[in-house]
């Protein structure tokens, strides 16, 4: 080994080994930055899982949630309580892996669960509390922190991480209005994937008539049965989903179902003879999907009958 080195390095000349020596400082300083950030995600993780920590975030803010008195123990662990929260419902779907054969679908579950976590302590730090399963949960974060668009941007940062699409909704309240706005929020979340709504940050005032629809009641039962006319005609019910879906664009409409424009059409006028409300209109489709939000949570819902949040 040793006469072979002496033969390379015989050969090798002042510029050689400048380069050499540049490259062996190249390689020390990826070391250096690989070592850092191996450093820092474990240091991440560490506090993530630490047991202490977890607790008295999972006290705190069950207390909260519950609407208990907290201050003793947020001075015990040192989490400061904000004034006011953004509480955020959140849906967290199963990664593709949870249903591999050859894998553990919980332990994929439980690294998904703590990526996330992750995540979260790293863009809100210690401000942010949060009682989280694999399916999903409640996060409380202060305004102060995040509100608006970052939290949009925060969903997004979340979903990456979990390598999962959320779905989340949000409601803003004072300490002592946190419990009410959990128990709207996660209503809200409830309504929004039952209209099939595309994952993203649901706010309040973006819903606002789809939750009004959804309220038990007389009203909604008689504008669900608004539809009783196409209970045995089941493609029409489709297309007229597809076409609200489609933001009433008839070519959208026939390629999402395989099918003419004209059988479109030819629908779409079958759906105004039956019920009496002409889907091309402004005022018909408004009723026509009305209806189909306030049929999917009424009593006479059918497991085909659902419309996607538009």
């Amino acid at each position: 080994l040793k006469l072979g080195m002496d033969l390379i390095f015989s050969n090798v000349t002042v510029k050689d080994y400048a380069n050499l020596v540049d490259g062996v400082k190249l390689v020390v300083e990826m070391l250096d930055i690989m070592s850092a950030t191996v450093a820092r995600a474990y240091v991440r993780e560490h506090k993530a899982a630490s047991s202490e920590h977890h607790t008295a975030v999972h006290t705190l803010t069950s207390a909260l949630l519950g609407g208990h008195t907290t201050a003793t123990t947020a001075r015990e662990h040192g989490i400061g309580i904000a004034d006011e929260y953004s509480v955020l419902a959140v849906h967290i779907p199963k990664h593709p892996d949870e249903q591999h054969p050859m894998l553990d679908g919980k332990v994929v579950a439980r690294r998904k669960l703590r990526r996330l976590q992750a995540e979260l302590a790293t863009r809100c730090g210690e401000n942010a509390l949060a009682l989280l399963s694999v399916d999903g949960g409640t996060i409380l974060i202060p305004t102060a922190t995040l509100s608006g668009e970052r939290l949009d941007e925060l969903l997004a940062q979340l979903s990456a991480a979990a390598r999962v699409p959320l779905t989340a909704a949000v409601v803003t309240a004072s300490v002592a209005g946190v419990p009410g706005a959990a128990d709207r929020a996660h209503e809200l979340l409830d309504m929004v994937r039952r209209l099939q709504g595309a994952p993203a940050l649901y706010r309040f005032a973006d819903m606002a008539l789809e939750y009004q629809l959804t309220r038990p009641g007389p009203g909604r039962e008689t504008l669900g049965s608004l539809l009783d006319p196409l209970d045995d005609h089941p493609e029409l019910l489709q297309t007229l989903r597809s076409y609200i879906s489609n933001n009433l664009n008839r070519q959208r409409t026939a390629r999402s179902l395989h099918i003419h424009t004209n059988t479109v059409d030819y629908r779409l006028r079958r759906i105004s003879q039956l019920t009496g409300l002409d889907p091309t209109t402004t005022s018909g489709v408004w009723q026509l999907r009305s209806a189909l939000i306030a049929r999917t949570f009424s009593k006479r819902s059918r497991p085909d009958i659902q419309v996607d949040a538009v």
